[in-house]
């Protein structure tokens, strides 16, 4: 009895240090096959620099900004769908039928922040939203405002349930992932018991629904969140209700590459479809993998990776090139009914500048996929695209100030564009129909800090750059502290200072940007004499002391970069990048006025960079000469080649900052 007694005490209180420690942004501590397990939401505060002021932006414009939005029933009708669903108020259902995951995304970026900030307010804005939650949801588990207002007013048909599960299970999946983030970040099980009520709804639902059913299961957020639940509550039913979500798509014959369930997913090999609803997937089978181990699961990941990243991948990491499309496989369709791919990926090279749509929730995506699939290896390519996304095309698509978004990220705007896009260029407060990628944005900056650092059984892996302090734990339960310094993205000079740190030799690993040439460490002011090549981590292993230091220095030239001839928009052009950032030329920022198109860059010419500052923000601008080629197109397709040219001044400055002035015309590639 005694030993009962003490083997349940034990349990108790290995359970109690697993959830200690099992807080990061995925609870992965515990998955067998990841090698490289998060830190803790709250272990990494930004100190300064980069993205010390990105995160004050973000709570202190944007998140409350995006409480205050969708609680504005006037515009967004958000919140007030719970409220009408509740019965709290009367009326219908308005807004687009993904509105309530897209309040789930405010919440987890909300959760994020108070792990780091522990502000009070965020705590009781969200116990506020947890309460209209718990009282909207069915007995059942089920919640979903579009459905459950329908049947409170006796209106909801058998055929509009059926379209109705579209994004319902969009809306579930964000519901599961912030519900855990907000677990882990607050301690609390309120909206963690909400969770457990869809994850168990979802698990009966799926186990009699018809694949022609379950498969209208579009955008599939809810395979990243019922993964994270059965990490979180450590309920098998879960896991095998991700297993089911992969089977049971591809296994119909009115499947679509568009949701990317024309095929069963273990014999896709490519890129295909919707770009969003595309990496959501790969994000979600790369979390399954981690707890199953399926061979076949990391074999097409890897495979379709390649494919997207040299083959359909957009200079800046954004992702989904087409507007419309059609599907890429004559075989997927009958040639007299062409099948239609929305904000597709496209066929390989085909990557347009001007109607690029580069959807921000498609490049936020890519991250989310990168940083699992980096988890799952530790191989450092995974965090070359993560950062390449997150400095370029996941950060375009919010204002520096905060509170204005992208719904997709061109790379080329010219004012003589002959046509109207569906989407316009111009950031917007709230992008009627389509303001999801506002709150993704939201949660997302929210969470760059848990993507910096990662704890393996090998040591201490340092992802990203920027001024930190971290404070967490080995996976032996041993304290690692370390602060990071560093003026990066602008300079490639990287500082880490030991704190505390293990006894004996530990082993940090400092990832060394593929972007990088000739970069260089030293420890405590002595050249490290192992291997430092791009696109890798190099191994420091030492028995670390309080106040060791460790300097990592990356040179940051402008580089002239040109793209894979087979990519036909940008054959003969060139773009500029430094460091991982990638720079545009807009209009306010040629000596002489002319059209964004007319501009040749002089190759020849001296780059210097120079601080500038864009909405009072401070970025790095590079000077540079070009030329200007004949303007006049006038009543003109095609016409002689024009020798002799005018000679401009041109500065270019950090895509992500383009559209934050005059709004006028942009370019990210220049003839040469």
């Amino acid at each position: 009895m005694k030993k009962n007694k003490i083997l349940i005490l034990s349990l108790l209180a290995l359970n109690a240090i697993m959830f200690a420690q099992d807080k990061g942004l995925v609870a992965n501590l515990n998955s067998p096959y990841a090698k490289l397990k998060s830190v803790n939401l709250q272990d990494v505060h930004w100190t300064g620099g980069f993205w010390k002021e990105q995160f004050d932006i973000e709570t202190q414009n944007t998140l409350p900004y995006m409480w205050d939005l969708y609680h504005n029933d006037s515009i967004t009708h958000a919140y007030a769908n719970f409220k009408i669903a509740s019965g709290e108020m009367k009326g219908k259902h308005a807004g687009p039928s993904f509105h309530d995951g897209d309040f789930y995304k405010i919440l987890e970026g909300m959760a994020s922040a108070y792990a780091i900030t522990k502000n009070p307010e965020l705590d009781k804005q969200m116990d506020e939203a947890i309460a209209m939650f718990t009282k909207v949801q069915r007995a059942d588990g089920y919640i979903n405002t579009p459905v459950l207002i329908e049947e409170r007013w006796g209106t909801l048909g058998p055929e509009e349930l059926k379209k109705q599960l579209g994004f319902e299970k969009y809306n579930m999946g964000h519901l599961m992932t912030s519900a855990c983030i907000h677990h882990r970040a607050t301690g609390k099980s309120n909206f963690l018991e909400v969770a457990k009520g869809v994850a168990d709804f979802l698990y009966d639902f799926y186990k009699k629904a018809s694949p022609e059913l379950a498969r209208n299961a579009i955008c599939p957020s809810h395979y990243m969140g019922i993964v994270e639940m059965y990490r979180t509550v450590k309920d098998p039913r879960y896991l095998e209700l991700a297993n089911n979500l992969i089977n049971i798509r591809g296994v119909t014959n009115d499947g679509t590459d568009d949701n990317q369930d024309r095929i069963p997913f273990r014999e896709q090999t490519t890129a295909m479809g919707h770009a969003v609803r595309a990496n959501y997937l790969y994000a979600g089978i790369a979390d399954l993998y981690a707890e199953t181990g399926e061979e076949k699961l990391m074999e097409n990941l890897k495979s379709i990776w390649e494919d997207v990243v040299y083959r359909k991948m957009y200079i800046t990491g954004g992702c989904g090139a087409l507007y419309d499309g059609v599907s890429p496989d004559g075989t997927s369709y009958n040639p007299s009914e062409v099948q239609k791919i929305h904000q597709a990926y496209g066929r390989p090279y085909q990557l347009p500048n001007a109607t690029a749509h580069t959807e921000t929730c498609a490049n936020i995506g890519n991250v989310l996929w990168n940083w699992r699939m980096l988890q799952l290896t530790g191989d450092a390519k995974y965090t070359d695209v993560m950062e390449l996304a997150l400095y370029n095309s996941v950060l375009s698509g919010v204002s520096l100030e905060g509170t204005e978004f992208c719904y997709n990220n061109p790379l080329n705007v010219s004012e003589k564009l002959p046509f109207k896009q569906r989407w316009g260029h111009e950031r917007e407060g709230y992008i009627t129909w389509s303001n999801c990628c506002a709150p993704n944005v939201t949660r997302t900056l929210a969470q760059v800090s848990n993507y910096a650092y990662n704890v393996s059984k090998e040591g201490l892996y340092v992802n990203l750059y920027g001024s930190n302090h971290l404070k967490s734990e080995t996976l032996n339960g041993e304290k690692i502290e370390v602060e990071q310094r560093t003026n990066y993205p602008w300079d490639g000079k990287i500082v880490l200072k030991i704190v505390k740190a293990p006894k004996g030799a530990y082993p940090i690993f400092l990832r060394i940007p593929g972007w990088s040439r000739n970069a260089s460490i030293s420890i405590n002011q002595k050249i490290f004499e192992g291997e430092v090549a791009s696109g890798t981590y190099a191994k420091l292993s030492n028995n670390w002391k309080k106040g060791d230091i460790i300097e990592l220095n990356i040179p940051m030239p402008v580089e002239l970069m040109q793209a894979n001839p087979l990519v036909e928009e940008t054959k003969n052009q060139i773009a500029v990048k430094r460091g991982p950032v990638v720079y545009c030329l807009e209009s306010e920022d040629i000596s002489k006025e002319v059209d964004i198109n007319a501009v040749v860059l002089d190759v020849n010419s001296i780059f210097n960079t120079k601080k500038a500052t864009i909405k009072n923000r401070e970025v790095v601008a590079i000077e540079g000469k070009g030329y200007v080629d004949s303007e006049n197109w006038n009543q003109a397709l095609y016409k002689p080649i024009t020798l002799s040219k005018k000679s401009i001044n041109i500065t270019l400055i950090p895509y992500f900052s383009w559209g934050n002035r005059l709004k006028r015309e942009m370019t990210v590639w220049m003839p040469y």
